[in-house]
């Protein structure tokens, strides 16, 4: 008799994992509504197993939100007023290392699931962001070596992986572009 496989079925589109990754504090996160979303548990019932296990969630796995970062976030939402009136307590944050640890304190076969793909899309994130910074070392290697043949084709090159000019700094929240 042959082992089963296990379906690998996506519950969840890696686009939409990828657009609840925010920025905050310069660290990637997760909301707490938004992870609940995607578990399809209600937020409370996500926040009390989080508070019942504290020990399993130190500052650098999941913090919440400061008033100011909560206000601002709020703005930048399009939400309705039916939503919005459901937001009374400023929601918590969670780290790669924080949403790995809620797989351990939500036991439901969807929570496990949805867990894996946000896991395997944080990892894809590194890796794109490791190959971007991969390629820009190896243009710079192959500079010096053919420096004055193809010094305008490596001024080209440099301007398309360069990033954009930084604006000045906004407060809030921004999906992660890397």
């Amino acid at each position: 008799m042959r082992p089963s496989k296990k379906s690998t079925t996506v519950l969840v589109p890696q686009e939409v994992i990828e657009s609840k990754i925010l920025l905050v504090r310069g660290k990637k996160v997760m909301l707490d509504r938004d992870l609940a979303r995607l578990y399809k548990v209600p937020t409370r019932r996500l926040n009390e197993q989080v508070k019942r296990n504290m020990e399993r969630f130190p500052e650098d796995f999941m913090f919440q939100l400061t008033k100011e970062e909560f206000e601002n976030w709020r703005s930048q939402i399009a939400m309705s007023n039916s939503e919005r009136m459901g937001l009374r307590r400023r929601p918590y944050a969670f780290t790669e290392q924080g949403v790995a640890m809620l797989s351990s304190v939500l036991n439901s076969k969807i929570a496990i699931q949805v867990n894996i793909q946000i896991m395997r899309t944080f990892t894809r994130l590194k890796e794109i962001i490791m190959t971007h910074k991969d390629l820009a070392r190896k243009i710079e290697d192959m500079e010096r070596k053919y420096d004055q043949q193809f010094k305008i084709v490596f001024e080209a090159i440099k301007q398309l992986l360069a990033p954009p000019e930084k604006p000045k700094r906004r407060i809030g929240f921004h999906p992660v572009e890397e």
